[in-house]
């Protein structure tokens, strides 16, 4: 049911164009994290990212359903960890950054790439001329704790990260880029659990996060799987089971 509720909220905000006094107005931000990779994975019981276009093709779906709900022209930028497509190019023997730049001109998008946190925070702040073009929405594709999103988990450290936004780096975000009704969501692992309390302290918006864990899906939005798992705005603890 909390799934089937989700949905219909994000429908209703892809499609209700029309309610002027609820879409928020500016540019939609798609924040996206690198895959890991199979030196590190490939032993483990639950390995990570058996497909490169994991996070790539969730946020091509995300962006197919505001691209319908917010009219051809409305701006939306992929911000994208581009080291980690090129550190996985040569274990699928593909080029991985031509195939991010063909949804770029499928959706009409503006591709940024990205190395580090301090990047994602700076094209948030400076990115846009931000008194004349505020942030709408900003979601994020990728790796996460409860603490910060994890650009390149398990690609040059195993279970780790070396390129990562972490919530102690949130007060940098000027709280004045977000248009009224902004909607903000992290659709990775665990931020509901912590992270969502430092953003809305940091920025006085709201970020949907993941009580639990979620996994990324073919033909649809990250889904929750952690057994009491659900969407949520303000922190909480994920329930205890036997």
């Amino acid at each position: 049911m909390k799934r089937l509720l989700l949905i219909a909220s994000l429908s209703i905000l892809a499609f209700a164009v029309n309610a002027a006094n609820k879409t928020p107005k500016g540019e939609w931000i798609i924040l996206v994290g690198g895959p890991s990779l199979k030196q590190w994975e490939q032993y483990k019981a639950q390995p990570h990212d058996h497909w490169w276009a994991n996070f790539i093709r969730a946020a091509r779906l995300r962006s197919e359903q505001l691209r319908e709900g917010l009219g051809p022209d409305a701006p939306i930028t992929w911000l994208v960890y581009k080291q980690g497509y090129l550190d996985r190019q040569p274990q699928e023997n593909q080029d991985l950054i031509g195939l991010i730049e063909t949804v770029r001109d499928k959706f009409n998008l503006k591709l940024v790439w990205f190395r580090n946190g301090n990047d994602v925070i700076n094209y948030l702040n400076n990115g846009q001329d931000r008194k004349r073009m505020k942030v709408a929405g900003f979601e994020y594709f990728g790796h996460s704790n409860r603490a910060c999103f994890m650009f390149d988990y398990s690609s040059n450290v195993d279970s780790s990260a070396k390129s990562f936004l972490h919530e102690s780096q949130l007060r940098q975000i000027h709280g004045t880029i977000f248009a009224k009704n902004a909607y903000i969501q992290s659709w990775g692992c665990h931020t509901g659990e912590e992270m969502s309390d430092w953003w809305y302290a940091a920025t006085g918006t709201r970020m949907i996060g993941a009580l639990g864990k979620t996994q990324f899906m073919m033909e649809e939005l990250p889904v929750l799987t952690s057994p009491g798992g659900k969407w949520v705005t303000a922190s909480e603890k994920l329930p205890k089971t036997n």
